[in-house]
């Protein structure tokens, strides 16, 4: 299969840059409106995430346009394509011919990120929501990198070929060259991870988000910190959601002493300065 470029829109730090957000939107959105959407959501201090990690840089791939197979001549952004909704199931295998597409593309971009860093891949954070989050799964799953990430953060987050285990999630979807297959698995062990999920959302279904957290625990991941809220629906939980993910952030990638109180900054805000697509 044919390589791919994915296009970035990028975020600078208002302070030097000591980490990077890889954020992966969901199906049928792209990655600008993704990131002016994500500034909407704050902590109960008022911040968006940006505004609490002035250092961050964050980065948001876009989607390639796919046909939807199952409704011919509609084109949407979507990392893969899934034939029901309602039932993920459901010719399941048409979802690992888009993820064999992309792993590839975004491991580039993460791996440009930890160079940028220094070669540090632990000051590399990889996020997602509902599609986006379900791909960094697999990313995760394939990844052939020294050490680890910096952390692992879904929101309405599943597990595409949920039930398998892990040579079965590689072999799914197959990736050539065979991904991290045969590898020690220490960047899934290590990676700490937080996933949160709102009890009310109606596409991924909070079990959904349940299964995958024991799927993650089941391969052998140490820390998968679980968060469920009782509203939200298919989108971040706010401020408490923001407020976890703050808190997880700071505990487990930055430390206590890292984070702004959020006097002077921008943020996603006016950040049409800040931004550009690559």
């Amino acid at each position: 299969m044919a390589t791919i470029d994915i296009p970035l829109l990028t975020v600078n730090p208002t302070q030097p840059h000591t980490h990077t957000v890889v954020f992966l939107h969901g199906r049928g959105d792209n990655a600008h409106q993704f990131a002016a959407s994500l500034a909407a959501s704050r902590d109960s201090r008022s911040r968006t995430l940006a505004e609490a990690f002035p250092s961050f840089r964050w980065v948001f791939p876009q989607a390639p346009s796919r046909e939807l197979a199952s409704a011919p001549g509609t084109v949407w952004p979507q990392w893969f394509d899934v034939w029901d909704v309602r039932d993920f199931a459901s010719r399941e295998a048409l979802q690992a011919v888009g993820l064999r597409e992309v792993l590839p593309a975004l491991t580039r971009v993460l791996a440009g990120e930890a160079a940028a860093l220094g070669g540090r891949w632990d000051r590399v954070v990889l996020a997602g929501i509902s599609m986006g989050a379900a791909t960094g799964v697999h990313l995760l799953f394939n990844l052939d990198v020294p050490g680890r990430l910096a952390a692992f953060v879904g929101f309405s987050c599943r597990c595409p070929f949920a039930g398998r285990d892990l040579a079965g999630m590689r072999a799914a979807v197959a990736l050539v060259g065979g991904g991290a297959a045969g590898r020690e698995e220490r960047v899934i062990w290590d990676t700490p991870a937080l996933l949160e999920h709102c009890a009310d959302d109606p596409l991924v279904l909070v079990q959904d988000g349940r299964r995958l957290r024991d799927t993650l625990r089941g391969f052998g991941m140490r820390q998968v910190e679980w968060r469920e809220y009782p509203s939200g629906g298919h989108w971040f939980n706010s401020p408490q959601g923001i407020d976890d993910a703050v808190e997880f952030l700071t505990k487990y990638v930055v430390g206590e002493g890292n984070v702004a109180d959020g006097a002077g900054l921008t943020g996603f805000q006016g950040m049409d300065d800040a931004m550009r697509f690559e």
